[in-house]
This record gives C-alpha cells, sequence and structure tokens, in this order.
C-alpha cells in the first residue's frame, strides 16, 4: 500500500469512528433510528460521478461512477434492450447495450451503453461502472441527475478519480503530472514527453479470457526510482559501518566506495539539473519574441506563422503598438511567439510606451527572431563575396544575444547579383571570423511577400530549436524526454545534491552524519515520486484536472 493510500485510510477511520463512534454507537435503538436519518457527509458518500467527455453536443458522453456502490448503480440503473427485468451482475470489462433508467421513477432516460470496472483493476482501484450515452445536453443533465438520487452518491471534485487512482497505488505523482501534461498538450513533443511520464495502460489477457487493465510504469518515475535506490545502496553500506564496524564482518574501503557511488550519482543528477530548463520550457511553452526596425516584415511573420491576419500590416511605419502573443506549434514545439513594436527614436506617446513593452518582451523571452530588411542591411565593400557585411542598426544591435536568431526578409527587393554574392558569402568557409559565419547558422533568407524561403524558415528554425534545447540526438531522431518537468522536480534534485555534497564532504570518523545526510537526499529525491509525504502537492495539483478525470 502506498503512502498516500495508508494516510488516507487512516483518515477515513478517524472519520467515521467520529460520526458514527463513541455514545452514538451505544445510544438506545430509538436514537439510532434517528441517527439514521440524518444527512450522510462527503466523508461517508465514498461513491463518484461526473461526466468524462467534453460538455455539450456529440456522438457519444461518458459518464463515471467510481466507488462501492458502482455495482448497485448498475442493478437500478440498466435494463435489458430487450425486456422490463433488471440485467444480470455485468461481467467485468465487457461492453454491454441497455437502456438506462431513472433509480426511482425507472422512467427511460437513454438506449446506450455501459462497462463495469471490477476492483482492482479499474483506472482508479475501486469499482467503477461507466455509462456510455448519446451526447447532449438534455441528456447528460438528466443521466448526472439520476446518479445524484443515490444517498451514497456525489458529485466528484476536479481531478477525483486520479486523486483516487494515486491514494490506491495505481499512479504516483510523477504519472498523474504526465497524466495532466498528456491532457494539456498542443503539440507532438509535449504529447511524447507527457506519454513517458504518465505510463501506458495495457490490457493483459487472463487464463479465463478476460483482460485486466494494467499501468505501466512510466519513464520518468523509473528514472527516479534508479536515482533513490543508488542513494539507498548507499546508505545501506554506511549503516553497515555503524552496526558493525570495519572488521571481520564487513571489508575495508566500504566508506570509500559508498563516497566513490555518492560522487557518480551527483555527477548525474548534476546533468539533469544543467538542462536550460527545457522541461519546464517545452511543458509550457518557448517565448520567442520577433523584434527589428519598423517596416522590416516583423507582423507579417506573425501573421505568416499564425496562418491568419492577427496583427496589422500597413506600410506606415509603427503600425504595431502594443505586443502581440499567439501559442503555436512549430515543427512539434509549443512557441509563444510576440510580435512587438519597431525599434526607433520617437516623440509619440503611445509609440514609446509600445516600443518598452517590445523591449521588454525581448528581455523576458527564451529566445528572440531579429526580423531585417536584407536591402537597407546588407553591403558589399566590393564585387568580392568576401567583403559581404550586414549592418545592424544601433537601436538592434545591443537586444542581439547569442539566443538572437535572424531573419533577413525582402529578398525580392535585392538585386541578382546581391543575392549570389550573399549566397556565396554564407556558404564559403573563407567567411570564419566575420559577421556572416556567426549568423549562418541561425538566420534566413526569405521575402514574405513572394513567400520564397518562407517554408525553409520554419522547418530551419524548428531544426534549431530541437538542437538547442537538446530534443534530438546526433546519432538518430529519437526525442529525448527531459528528467525535470516542473519547479518541483528542480526543487527536490537540487536539495538532494546539497545532501549528497554534504555527505562527501564528512570523513569517515562521522559516519552517523554521513548515514543522516544519505537519508535526507533519499527523502528528497523520494518527493518527487511521492514515496514519502507530499500532501501539500496535491491540492494544487489536481485542481487544474477536468472534474471527470
Amino acid at each position: 500500500m502506498s503512502f498516500f493510500a495508508r494516510q488516507y485510510s487512516r483518515w477515513t477511520c478517524t472519520t467515521h469512528r467520529r460520526v458514527l463512534g463513541g455514545s452514538a454507537c451505544r445510544a438506545r435503538p430509538e436514537r439510532a433510528r434517528e441517527l439514521s436519518n440524518l444527512v450522510t457527509t462527503d466523508a461517508q458518500r465514498k461513491t463518484i460521478y461526473a461526466l468524462s467527455t467534453p460538455p455539450g453536443k456529440g456522438g457519444v458522453a461518458i459518464v463515471r461512477v467510481s466507488g462501492p456502490d458502482a455495482l448497485h448503480v448498475w442493478r437500478r440503473m440498466a435494463r435489458s434492450n430487450k425486456s422490463e427485468e433488471p440485467m444480470k451482475d455485468p461481467t467485468p470489462w465487457q461492453m454491454k447495450r441497455c437502456r438506462i433508467v431513472h433509480p426511482e421513477s425507472e422512467m427511460l432516460i437513454d438506449d446506450g451503453l455501459a462497462v463495469y470496472f471490477r476492483a482492482p483493476y479499474s483506472y482508479t482501484t475501486l469499482p467503477t461502472l461507466e455509462f456510455h450515452i448519446h451526447s447532449g445536453r438534455a441528456l447528460i443533465s438528466a443521466l448526472l441527475s439520476a446518479l445524484s438520487a443515490f444517498p451514497t452518491l456525489r458529485p466528484a471534485e476536479p481531478g477525483e478519480f486520479t486523486r483516487q487512482a494515486l491514494l490506491g497505488g495505481r499512479l504516483d505523482l510523477t504519472q498523474v503530472e504526465g497524466l495532466h501534461d498528456l491532457i494539456e498538450a498542443d503539440t507532438e513533443i509535449q504529447r511524447i514527453w507527457a506519454l513517458g511520464s504518465a505510463g501506458v495502460g495495457i490490457l493483459v489477457p487472463e487464463m479465463n479470457g478476460v483482460s485486466k487493465f494494467y499501468f505501466n510504469q512510466g519513464e520518468t518515475r523509473a528514472e527516479y526510482d534508479s536515482l533513490r535506490r543508488q542513494i539507498i545502496h548507499c546508505l545501506a553500506q554506511v549503516e553497515a559501518l555503524i552496526d558493525f564496524g570495519e572488521g571481520e564482518d564487513i571489508e575495508e574501503g566500504v566508506y570509500e566506495q559508498a563516497q566513490a557511488e555518492a560522487a557518480d550519482l551527483l555527477a548525474h543528477i548534476k546533468n539533469h539539473l544543467s538542462d536550460n530548463r527545457r522541461g519546464e520550457l517545452v511543458r509550457s511553452g518557448i517565448r520567442m519574441a520577433i523584434f527589428g526596425p519598423p517596416n522590416a516584415g516583423k507582423s507579417s511573420l506573425f501573421n505568416y506563422l499564425a496562418n491568419r491576419p492577427a496583427s496589422i500590416v500597413t506600410s506606415i511605419p509603427g503600425t504595431t503598438r502594443d505586443v502581440i502573443e499567439l501559442t503555436l506549434d512549430i515543427g512539434g514545439l509549443p512557441v509563444i511567439v510576440a510580435d512587438t513594436a519597431g525599434l526607433r527614436e520617437t516623440q509619440d506617446v503611445v509609440e514609446v510606451i509600445g516600443v518598452q513593452r517590445g523591449i521588454d518582451a525581448i528581455q523576458n523571452a527564451d529566445i528572440s527572431l531579429c526580423v531585417l530588411p536584407l536591402p537597407d542591411v546588407l553591403s558589399f565593400a566590393s564585387g568580392s563575396s568576401e567583403d559581404v557585411e550586414i549592418k545592424i542598426p544601433c537601436e538592434i544591435k545591443k537586444h542581439i544575444t547569442p539566443s538572437t536568431y535572424f531573419l533577413f526578409n525582402k529578398s525580392d527587393l535585392a538585386s541578382q547579383p546581391q543575392m549570389s554574392l550573399l549566397n556565396e558569402s554564407f556558404q564559403s568557409q573563407q567567411a570564419e571570423g566575420n559577421a556572416l559565419s556567426i549568423l549562418r547558422d541561425r538566420s534566413w533568407v526569405v521575402s514574405l511577400t513572394t513567400g520564397e524561403g518562407s517554408h525553409d524558415f520554419v522547418r530551419g528554425l524548428a531544426e534549431s530549436l530541437k538542437s538547442r534545447y537538446h530534443l534530438v540526438s546526433e546519432r538518430h531522431s529519437k526525442i529525448h524526454a527531459p528528467l525535470i518537468t516542473r519547479t518541483r522536480h528542480r526543487v527536490h534534485l537540487e536539495s538532494a545534491c546539497k545532501f549528497l555534497e554534504a555527505f562527501l564532504a564528512l570523513p569517515p570518523e562521522d559516519v552517523v552524519l554521513a548515514a543522516e545526510e544519505l537519508r535526507y537526499a533519499a527523502q528528497a529525491v523520494g518527493r518527487v515520486t511521492g514515496e514519502i509525504g507530499v500532501e501539500d502537492v496535491l491540492d494544487s495539483l489536481f485542481k487544474d484536472f477536468c472534474i471527470g478525470k
């Protein structure tokens, strides 16, 4: 039984003793009858129900019931579609067509399907019943109203089905977080990463021909469990010294061996921590600010990426006054793109405010994209490709950082000889050391008016971002999910590193203190998966879930 299950069971028993125990249980029969008429509390109504699909009109709506009275709901509400008789008790994990009726009036609600999941082989580990009905607002409302007629049922809180799965040991904290991220995933990479954390549900055939549902351990949980086991292995060696000391029973060099293993483990954890927050960034979205001089084509690029006229485009400089943001899917990556006002000196009060907001957006962005008009910044000292120069305005140059990419727009306005020399310069090995050598791997030339080079730019930007955040290895194209996807993970791992460093600093004479430091390190890693108490995490985690999950 998991920590959460033990704590929940202890709390439930205490609550029931307070409600039903003491003098109430020893009262006379008349008093007991009076107590039986009391309204049941949420602690007593252990069976929950909710709509598990989006509300509104659609093909199918699924209403889930989970708890000890799920089978009772089947017996009261499921009727054969061929007769008025109640249906036999269900065969677990087999979908049955039935007429769904009101438990009191037995009025027909819908002709649908029902499936029963026997404990503990359900998602929540509790008996679970699902009604599959036609999705309409009146139908859904009628079914939920019928379920409310049961005195032992109550509506589920947001994420409560998944909370039941956590309390029952079906999932750990990292799998719950991965499941939430899977539901919220907007891009392919987010989906793949979340799937690795959540684990995969599988049906395993049994001897009697009936399949049972199991959840595979998530990749993230497996990695954290491995880290924790390695720390505990070091701890076991140190505690052996405390119990026995170096002598006949314990070989020499045990403490040094434990420190060597801890040092390797510390380096491994620090390697995960030095990932430039790629897990948090890809999960929440990479912030990219588009900036440049007025009329460079920033808003045109923004509209091209959005695939709609999201920003106003005119030939008048200073048209964009405020920051406009959209979350886009670029090569499977979630990118929050911000269109900013053109950077220039101006006396217009409103434009000054817009320019400052644009500067703030650039400074707060994870990456930036500088859009420059190619004919205005391209310079040739001679007719040779070796003398090509890019002249960037001073207002723009001071905002360029190592995380800045470049898009040279309006290539249709440049002459053919200029474009030929520019291409030669980009490809020439002799360009090493000049401005073009710096820009070669993070710049593109396009014409947003004609569309020339636009597809290559989007594809190249996506590949650059994947490379920047180490999403694809050099040898193959497999997407590597990070170990850290939340600030909570990072805090606990940083804490574990501090305890490991404290252990490595202790001499063998302080073996008792050394054991304590390792114990604290193991607890810090355990908090990520929920191996030890993290009750304060639960409420903030489940409040973001939809009610039917």
